[in-house]
């Protein structure tokens, strides 16, 4: 049977780790206009935004992708780090926290729950964005996509992300985030896993992850959680 179809025990997690854009932050607006930005500068139309947005999981080269049909992943890769580098100077204009999810991680504080960020974005763009957010002194660990030699799906970021925060991977630990990777490493690491319903989703259908829970909106994390 699929965890996601059993009837699950609902218990107060001992931590919980949040992947970052499309579940803690909607940072698509920001990442569009890198996107555009670039487009501009190399003489290409406007990016179809809602396309972009909708991969913005998926990482840079997916959104380029998107942003520029037809590039071949040489040119896409050429692009790439000028992408980034219009990103990182304008990376907090129009992003925030998704309406809710201040309301659960103040929960989570206020029952000494440590809770972390568990992100495929290089550290380079993952730190300042967690400071300009204010959220930075507040993880109990933050893990991004350099920090280790893989990246999600593998369990490994995950599970450095437990050892950080001083607990032990398993059912008491909660991974959510809107991506199939990010139910993969839950699964593979052990964790209880949420799929964020209300992030970018690469057109993915949530409910078909197998994750233990599919939430709607960060609000309904109050419940999932047994923070309520």
């Amino acid at each position: 049977m699929n965890r996601a179809d059993m009837n699950l025990d609902v218990s107060t997690p001992r931590a919980v780790f949040f992947d970052l854009d499309g579940t803690l932050v909607d940072s698509a607006p920001d990442l569009v206009a890198a996107v555009a930005a670039l487009c501009a500068e190399l003489g290409a139309q406007p990016p179809d935004a809602q396309a972009v947005r909708q991969v913005v999981s998926a990482g840079g080269r997916a959104m380029l992708r998107k942003g520029l049909p037809g590039a071949d992943d040489a040119m896409i890769d050429q692009w790439l780090p000028r992408f980034l580098d219009l990103y990182s100077v304008a990376m907090n204009v129009h992003s925030r926290l998704y309406d809710g999810v201040t309301d659960v991680l103040e929960r989570l504080e206020a029952r000494r729950i440590p809770w972390g960020v568990v992100t495929n974005k290089p550290g380079w763009l993952t730190r300042p964005l967690l400071d300009q957010l204010a959220l930075s002194a507040r993880c109990a660990a933050v893990v991004s996509g350099d920090c280790l030699p893989v990246k999600k799906p593998d369990p490994a970021p995950l599970l450095h992300a437990c050892a950080l925060a001083g607990v032990e991977a398993g059912d008491s630990v909660v991974f959510v985030g809107d991506d199939l990777r990010d139910v993969q490493a839950g699964r593979a690491a052990g964790t209880r896993t949420i799929a964020a319903a209300w992030g970018y989703l690469d057109g993915g259908d949530p409910a078909a992850w197998g994750a233990d829970q599919v939430v709607a909106a960060p609000s309904g994390l109050l419940a999932a959680l047994a923070l309520g």
